[in-house]
């Protein structure tokens, strides 16, 4: 049973992580003009994707220095799903399902 949860959990980190990417593609169309935003369908789904991903990357844009323009916040938010979140996951399911803490310690 707890396999099945951190299996769920997993698959919703990594589609949370496709979110991200797909919300700075959307914004980098958006800002060069090859998506129209004033389209009711595409707003939506900008507007969405925005809504979704903002409140992980801005704590990371507030941190990051600027760039004169370029977000870097995206790619350091997948870096550190796939670096420190995934992971982490997998040791805590390996601590909880082998019953001790060895796994936790790095």
């Amino acid at each position: 049973m707890i396999e099945i949860l951190f299996e769920l959990l997993y698959y919703v980190i990594n589609l949370y992580k496709w979110a991200i990417i797909l919300a700075a593609v959307f914004s980098m169309l958006a800002a060069f003009g090859v998506l129209d935003t004033r389209n009711r369908m595409v707003w939506m789904i900008g507007d969405f994707l925005y809504r979704v991903t903002e409140p992980v990357l801005a704590p990371i844009r507030n941190i990051l220095p600027s760039f004169g323009g370029i977000d870097f916040s995206p790619w350091v938010a997948v870096i550190l799903i796939q670096i420190v979140i995934v992971p982490m996951l997998f040791r805590i399911e390996l601590a909880i399902t082998g019953g001790g803490w060895r796994p936790l310690v790095f």
